[in-house]
């Protein structure tokens, strides 16, 4: 059985695997939170849970239609700080957002698209699940960017059923019943139509391959090889998503369109060959922009398996090859990288000027698209360079070397 921490120093035993290495500033974070939360709840000691961030290494805009994605859980976190209480309810108290505070055994009064009402969808699908809730309090800290395409609101959703898992279910749900439970909020509750990765990625940890062909179960492959001579370095681009939602649900709806004509639900349901022999039938039915979405779909299917293989044989040259063309594709056919007539093209503009300091690195648009982020795949001894050069570009706090997480959202 675990016990309440309290002394933080403790928890450094765990720092390597969550943040792929031990430094000063994850045991400052620490200290600050766990006084933060004594000082606020007046606990002598508190449980330590931590929920990361994630990555699409390859696998843009599939796992919607029954793709496959290569996922990367990250470096930079969600913690918490907790204990549990017997009053049925639910206390947050959460650094640079409203402090949240859900009864359980009272109404649904929360306002969808909130972080309260992203708490109460977690309790009311994890009941739904067959397993118990119950109150807590906690202080969340989180270095997850917002609006980044890295899940944010993903490592909040998991996190909190997580805490519910350890404090009232034995530790019983496993990582993919947590991640049904949030995306369950995140849809219900939040509003967003999001798919699964960005929940499962987090749940899991790891460099997985992800299949969501079956929708009952996700297919999950270990991919061991931990990137050691690569680093993961995010650009924020600065880049605005107001008004992109229709964007964003155009690309799903797009590829479902396709689907529909050829009389199956998903596109993964219509092998490739079976695609391309039934295509010349509908081409007068859907959109052309619907048909190279489509087109992305099968080939990034295909170029998933590869960079997986070619991780798996430490053939670097074509996993490289895979997420350059992942990234070309993205912007040609897929179509995420900006919005058709706008004046802001953020994404293709660090594509552009990062690809100029990579160094046989290599860049793609990263998440959603649009606007956002872009993800390098940099040498190590690289890294301080393209930093050092990106940082004229955009701020220094927008480029983010990561580190691969080896495990899932926990309890430590």
């Amino acid at each position: 059985m675990k016990k309440p921490y309290t002394d933080v120093v403790e928890v450094e035993k765990y720092f390597e695997a969550l943040y792929g290495e031990v430094t000063d500033f994850q045991k400052d974070r620490y200290l600050k939170a766990f006084n933060n939360f004594k000082n606020v709840f007046g606990y002598d000691g508190a449980y330590v849970a931590s929920s990361s961030g994630r990555v699409e290494v390859c696998g843009n805009h599939t796992d919607h239609n029954g793709g496959k994605v290569l996922s990367c859980a990250i470096s930079l976190d969600t913690l918490a700080m907790f204990m549990p209480t017997d009053n049925g309810v639910i206390k947050i108290k959460s650094e640079g957002y409203s402090d949240i505070e859900i009864d359980l055994n009272g109404t649904e009064n929360e306002k969808i698209g909130t972080s309260a009402a992203l708490v109460r969808g977690v309790a009311v699908a994890t009941k739904n699940k067959g397993f118990k809730v119950g109150g807590f309090n906690a202080t969340f800290t989180s270095n997850v960017i917002g609006g980044v395409g890295i899940s944010s609101s993903a490592s909040f959703e998991v996190l909190v059923a997580e805490i519910l898992n350890f404090l009232y279910n034995d530790g019983k749900m496993t990582a993919e019943e947590k991640a049904v439970i949030a995306q369950y909020s995140e849809n219900v509750y939040f509003g967003k139509p999001c798919g699964l990765l960005d929940q499962t990625a987090i749940a899991f940890g790891g460099l997985k391959k992800l299949d969501f062909k079956d929708k009952n179960k996700i297919g999950v492959t270990e991919i061991n090889n931990p990137l050691s001579d690569y680093t993961l370095v995010l650009i924020n681009t600065g880049g605005s998503h107001a008004d992109l939602t229709d964007e964003y649900a155009a690309i799903p709806s797009e590829m479902f369109s396709v689907a529909k004509a050829m009389g199956k639900e998903r596109l993964v349901e219509i092998d490739e060959k079976s695609f391309y022999n039934e295509l010349p039938n509908i081409l007068d039915k859907v959109s052309d922009r619907a048909v190279l979405r489509a087109v992305h779909f099968y080939d990034e299917n295909n170029r998933v398996d590869v960079a997986c293989k070619a991780l798996c044989e430490n053939n670097f040259t074509a996993f490289l090859n895979a997420v350059k063309e992942s990234g070309i594709s993205s912007l040609c056919k897929l179509q995420n990288c900006y919005v058709s007539g706008g004046k802001e093209q953020a994404i293709p503009k660090a594509l552009s000027i990062s690809a100029k300091y990579l160094n046989g690195g290599v860049n793609r648009v990263h998440g959603g698209g649009f606007a956002g982020s872009i993800l390098n795949i940099v040498k190590n001894d690289c890294v301080s360079d393209f930093v050092d050069a990106m940082s004229k570009f955009f701020e220094k706090k927008n480029v983010i070397p990561l580190k691969v997480r080896t495990v899932g959202t926990m309890v430590l």
